[in-house]
């Protein structure tokens, strides 16, 4: 896997843009990749706005505050994530195939977690220690709900701890990869979690 951002909503690279965009989503996709690269706290709007290609002054004509955009990257992270489940959904029938392929998906991105974390994750992390924590709870909760939904589809009655379970042991292992700059945690994981799968009744 090459080095992309292609992972985040409408990321390529730190500092591409989109030309054939509306500037509401070059706004957005800049956002989502210099807060991948650099953090909520350390990235600013201007940072935001020369990634997009888009004067400081005309952003505010569409986000009157940073937490605005940062919103608006959280709601993006949201829909890519519902994109994703959505295509797992369509293209496994059985709930067993269709939870190995997410981390499987997940897996691929190994390369990019290594450098810069789970884009979910990282944001969620970050988030999460503000006031209110509220945007990261959001993030993590497709997956969460989406898991626990196959989860209940093998019959099993524990399936919101199980949910839980492997959504945290990718987390984890994002952690780690990260951690350690090391994709292959990342790949050995998803070849564990695939194995495991196929052992729950």
């Amino acid at each position: 896997m090459t080095d992309s951002l292609s992972a985040i909503p409408g990321g390529s690279q730190p500092g591409t843009k989109d030309a054939q965009g509306g500037k509401r989503e070059r706004l957005i996709a800049a956002a989502a990749e210099t807060i991948y690269a650099a953090g909520v706290e350390k990235t600013t709007l201007a940072d935001i706005a020369a990634a997009a290609g888009i004067p400081l002054g005309n952003v505010y004509y569409y986000f009157k505050t940073k937490d605005a955009l940062v919103q608006a990257v959280v709601e993006a992270h949201r829909a890519e994530a519902r994109a994703m489940l959505a295509a797992i959904d369509h293209a496994y029938p059985g709930p067993r195939e269709r939870l190995k392929a997410l981390f499987g998906a997940l897996a691929q991105q190994s390369d990019l977690i290594a450098r810069y974390g789970c884009p979910h994750g990282s944001l969620c992390q970050e988030l999460g220690k503000r006031a209110d924590g509220a945007p990261a709870a959001e993030l993590m909760r497709e997956p969460v709900e989406w898991a626990e939904r196959q989860f209940a589809a093998m019959g099993r009655p524990d399936a919101r701890d199980l949910a839980v379970q492997v959504i945290a042991r990718y987390q984890g292992t994002a952690l780690l990869t990260s951690a350690f700059r090391d994709p292959g945690l990342m790949e050995a994981e998803a070849r564990r979690v695939a194995q495991w799968i196929d052992t729950l009744d």
